[in-house]
Order: C-alpha cells, then sequence, then structure tokens
C-alpha cells in the first residue's frame, strides 16, 4: 500500500549550491542563519496554568558530527531575513516568522583559511515539513536553549542565544 503525504508537508525545492552568488564584505563571506524555536507546554496533559516552554531546534551536521543552527551563504540576490529563511528551510524543513536581528559575529573556518561574518535570526515555527531539500542529510532534534548552549559546535551560534 502506497501512502499519500499531504503537499503541505512537503516543498519541491533543491539547496542552493556553488559560491557564484555568494556575498563578501571585505574579503568575508557573509553568512545568516536561524535560530527555530516554539513554545510547548511542559506537561503531557496541560493545563491553563502551565508555562509554555521555549525550545530550539538543532540539525546534525552533513557529516553528522556536530549539532549547530541552520546557517548557509547570504546571497546576492536576497535579503538577509530571506537568506536566513531560506537557508532554514533547505537544511531544518521548517518555516515561521522571523524576527529581528540577534546580532553579528566574526569567526574564522575551521575548514578553510578564510573569516566569515555570520548573522542570526530568531525564527518562530509555524510549520515542519514532512520531506524538505536536506533530510537525507541531516537530523533535527528539538531541546531546551540550555541543552543548544551545551551542544551547538560553534562559539557564536551559542552566543546568539544570548
Amino acid at each position: 500500500m502506497v501512502a499519500l503525504v499531504p503537499q503541505e508537508n512537503m516543498v519541491a525545492l533543491v539547496s542552493r549550491t556553488g559560491r557564484h552568488l555568494q556575498r563578501y564584505s571585505k574579503g568575508r563571506r557573509q553568512v545568516v542563519g536561524c535560530i527555530p524555536y516554539r513554545y510547548r507546554t511542559s506537561k503531557q496533559t496541560p493545563s491553563k496554568h502551565d508555562a509554555p516552554e521555549l525550545e530550539v531546534l538543532v540539525i546534525t551536521s552533513q557529516k553528522g558530527k556536530g549539532k549547530l543552527f541552520p546557517k548557509g551563504g547570504w546571497e546576492i540576490d536576497e535579503s538577509k531575513e530571506g537568506a536566513a529563511s531560506r537557508e532554514t528551510l533547505e537544511e531544518a524543513g521548517v518555516r515561521g516568522l522571523i524576527g529581528g536581528e540577534l546580532g553579528k559575529w566574526s569567526f574564522k573556518s575551521k575548514s578553510h583559511d578564510a573569516y566569515y561574518d555570520g548573522y542570526m535570526f530568531p525564527l518562530l515555527v509555524q510549520e515542519q515539513l514532512d520531506f524538505w531539500p536536506e533530510k537525507n542529510l541531516r537530523q533535527r532534534i528539538w531541546m531546551s536553549a540550555q541543552e543548544a548552549r551545551e551542544v551547538c559546535q560553534h562559539w557564536w551560534m551559542k552566543d546568539s542565544l544570548g
């Protein structure tokens, strides 16, 4: 038997690849990302007195060795917010409302002899897709902000949590 997947839970998109449209400023590659978040009640059977808990979504790196927030290159045909939303959809398979910029961090690449400027945004998740471009490359995990601070592999992403 074949199960049908509702179209609203899928996205027909492939991840952008290549660096020919990447933004650079003073020789630094510009990257953007999001901290996807949601509020959940803490009990299985919530009452009206339960305070909602903040959860953030982390993803595994493509090689599966670390955890991080979705991020990637800011391209010349996009706004910062648009690029951050696109990267979050491609890597984590979530969509939502993007908030104001959390800050800018400058850091050295772990794999290249280069420096980057990273911008992070909060994203209130409104939709979590069953299928997304990097589903087969990454896992997504909801956790508390404190847990994310402990497991996130990038200092600047930890710092963006506040």
